[in-house]
Formats: structure tokens, sequence, C-alpha cells
């Protein structure tokens, strides 16, 4: 079974590396998220100025908002994309 595994992956391997990264990113988005979640949820803090300003949110909760936002686009909007333009062309 691993010798199908390796063999497939040597096939395709663009798609391997993508595959890999795929999972490799979700492991960092789930443990990032309770990472963050230990310093307790984005704090939001108004101030005289009016709605909104002095808002800040924490780095470390933009980056994984940021990545995992990345990450649904590249999916459901880029590969189906590629994928489109590569039967048209075939």
């Amino acid at each position: 079974m691993y010798e199908r595994l390796v063999g497939a992956a040597r096939s395709f391997p663009i798609a391997a590396a993508l595959e890999l990264g795929s999972v490799l990113v979700c492991l960092g988005l789930f443990v990032g998220t309770f990472v963050v979640l230990v310093g307790g949820p984005p704090a939001v803090t108004g101030t005289a100025g009016g709605a909104g300003a002095g808002n800040q949110v924490p780095v470390l909760w933009l980056a994984i908002i940021g990545t995992g936002a990345a990450f649904v686009v590249f999916w459901t909007a880029l590969v189906p994309l590629f994928q489109r333009v590569q039967s048209v062309r075939s």
C-alpha cells in the first residue's frame, strides 16, 4: 500500500505537493486557532472618538483569518478556474 501511495505521488508531484500542503495548512489552522484561543477572544475596544475608532484586533487572529480565507479562495476559485482553463486548452 505504501508503495502505491509513493508511486501515485511520483506520478503527479504537483498534485501531491498541493494535497500535502493543504493537510499541513489545515493542521496549522487547527493548532493555531487553539493557540490564539488560549489568549481569549479578540477584544474590540471602542473609544470616545466614535464607532470603530481605536479598534484593534490582535495580529495572530488576523493571521488565522487571513490564512483560512486564502486557503478557501485557493481551493474554491483558483483551482477550478485552472482546471477549466486546462480543459479548454485540451
